[in-house]
C-alpha cells in the first residue's frame, strides 16, 4: 500500500472537514472539526466493515445457505494467496459487489442478489477476483474511512447551512454558507477521485490475473456498467459518498451526485483488460462485443460450458438488465 498517498488523502479530508467547521464556528469550529474528524478515523478503522455492510442490509452466508458462492471465493482467495474473507449477499436487484474490511484477515467481500442472477460462473469469478485484489491492495480500509469522512462532510455542511455562519467569528454568512454546502461535498469528492481511477485499474488487472482469464472480469464489467443505469440502487442513490466502493458506480447518474465520474471508463477498463488478455497469451476476442464463447476452461480444475451470456459484453451492454433469465446460481 502507498501510505504516503493515504496519508495525503486523508489529511486532505481532514482539512475540508476543519474548513467547514471553521465557516461555521471560526477557530473553535475548525478544533472541534479536528477532533471529530480523528475519532471518526479511530471509529472506521475498526468498524468500517460493519457500517457499510449495514448500510446495504448485507447478511453474511457460508457453505450452507450458499455454497456455490462461498467456495467460489474460497478458491479465488486461495489462489491470492489471502486469507478466507466472510461472505455477504445483499439483496438487491442491481448487479454490483464490493470489498471491505481493516485489513486482509478481517476483510468481507458482499455482491447483490443481481450479480448472482445475472453472470455466468466466469464472470462472477472475475467480480469476486476484482474485489480480492482490492483486498490483497489494502485499498478496502481506505475506501471505507474515504467514504465515512466525506459523507461527514456533506452533512457538516449541511448542518452549517442552518447557522448561516458564525458573524461574531467573522464567519461568511448566508451566501458564503451556501456555497459552502455545495462546494464542500464536491470537494470531497474531488479528493476520493484523486486515487480512485489508479486503484481500479489495478484492481482489475491483479483480478484478471487471480481468475486466470481477463475476459471474464472484461464481460462482467460491460454487463454490470449497462444495469447500473437501468436499474437503480436506493440505498447507493441516499449514499453517494460509497459509490466509489462498488465495482462499477451503482448511481443512476440523473442526478448531482454523478457530475463527476468515481470510476475509469468501462471502455477504458475493458480495453486495458484486453491488452492485458493479449499479453497473457488467452483467447481475447478483437472486439468485446464479439459473439463467441470466452475460453471454457476454468481455473478450478474443470472445464465450464458457460460464458458470458451470448458470449457477448457489448450484447449485455445494450440489453444488461435482462441478461440471462437466470445464473448459473438458481
Amino acid at each position: 500500500m502507498n501510505y504516503l498517498r493515504t496519508a495525503m488523502l486523508l489529511a486532505g479530508l481532514t482539512a475540508l472537514f476543519m474548513g467547514v467547521g471553521y465557516l461555521i464556528g471560526g477557530a473553535g469550529g475548525a478544533m472541534i472539526a479536528l477532533v471529530i474528524a480523528a475519532a471518526t478515523n479511530l471509529f472506521t478503522y475498526w468498524n468500517s466493515d460493519r457500517m457499510v455492510l449495514s448500510m446495504y442490509g448485507a447478511h453474511e452466508v457460508d457453505r450452507s445457505s450458499a455454497p456455490e458462492l462461498v467456495g467460489l471465493v474460497a478458491e479465488l482467495a486461495g489462489r491470492a494467496g489471502l486469507p478466507m474473507p466472510r461472505v455477504f449477499l445483499m439483496d438487491e436487484p442491481q448487479p454490483n459487489a464490493f470489498a471491505t474490511g481493516r485489513n486482509p484477515e478481517n476483510a468481507a467481500v458482499a455482491v447483490t442478489t443481481g450479480l448472482m442472477r445475472q453472470l455466468s460462473r466466469e464472470e462472477l469469478a472475475g467480480v469476486i477476483a476484482h474485489e480480492l485484489a482490492h483486498i490483497k491492495h489494502h485499498d478496502t480500509l481506505l475506501m471505507t474511512v474515504t467514504a465515512t469522512i466525506a459523507g461527514a462532510i456533506s452533512m457538516l455542511a449541511q448542518f452549517g447551512m442552518f447557522f448561516g455562519g458564525n458573524r461574531d467569528n467573522n464567519g461568511p454568512g448566508i451566501v458564503s454558507s451556501i456555497l459552502m454546502m455545495i462546494l464542500a461535498p464536491i470537494g470531497a469528492m474531488l479528493v476520493q477521485m484523486a486515487i480512485s481511477r489508479t486503484r481500479e485499474y489495478a484492481a482489475d488487472n491483479l483480478g484478471a490475473r487471480i481468475a486466470g482469464q481477463p475476459m471474464w472480469l472484461a464481460s462482467a464489467l460491460v454487463k454490470i456498467e449497462g444495469a447500473a443505469h437501468q436499474v437503480p440502487n436506493a440505498e447507493a442513490e441516499r449514499n453517494p459518498a460509497t459509490a466509489h466502493m462498488f465495482i462499477i458506480n451503482p448511481l443512476s447518474g440523473h442526478g448531482v451526485d454523478n457530475l463527476f465520474a468515481t470510476h475509469p471508463s468501462t471502455q477504458n477498463r475493458v480495453a486495458a483488460l484486453q491488452q492485458l488478455a493479449a499479453e497473457l497469451g488467452a483467447q481475447a476476442s478483437p472486439s468485446v462485443g464479439a459473439n463467441e464463447n470466452y475460453p471454457p476452461r476454468s481455473p478450478w480444475g474443470r472445464s465450464s460450458s458457460r460464458g458470458p451470456s451470448n458470449g457477448s459484453a457489448n450484447g449485455s451492454a445494450n440489453g444488461s438488465a435482462r441478461g440471462p433469465a437466470r445464473g448459473p446460481w438458481g
